[in-house]
C-alpha cells in the first residue's frame, strides 16, 4: 500500500465510524474534512489518526504514530 492510498480525508460516514473511538494517538475527535493516515502505532494493526499525530517512514512506505516513530528510530 502506498502512502497515498493510507491517506484519506474524511467523509460523513467514515467519521461517524472513526468518533465512536476517537483518534488512538491524541485522544482527540475526528471533524468532517480532516486528513487521517492508516498508522501503526502501540495498538495492535493499523489504525486511522490525524495526519499531524504521524510520521511517513520513507524506508518502509508506513506511517506511524509519533512517539512510536521515536521510540522506533531511536
Amino acid at each position: 500500500m502506498t502512502p497515498s492510498e493510507q491517506k484519506i480525508i474524511l467523509y460523513l460516514e467514515k467519521l461517524n465510524t472513526l468518533n465512536a473511538e476517537g483518534c488512538p494517538a491524541c485522544n482527540r475527535k475526528f471533524t468532517l474534512g480532516e486528513t487521517v493516515v492508516l498508522a501503526c502505532g502501540p495498538w495492535e494493526g493499523t489504525k486511522y489518526i490525524h495526519e499531524n499525530e504521524a510520521v511517513l517512514d520513507k524506508k518502509t512506505a508506513l506511517y506511524y504514530e509519533r512517539r512510536c516513530y521515536k521510540d522506533r528510530s531511536g
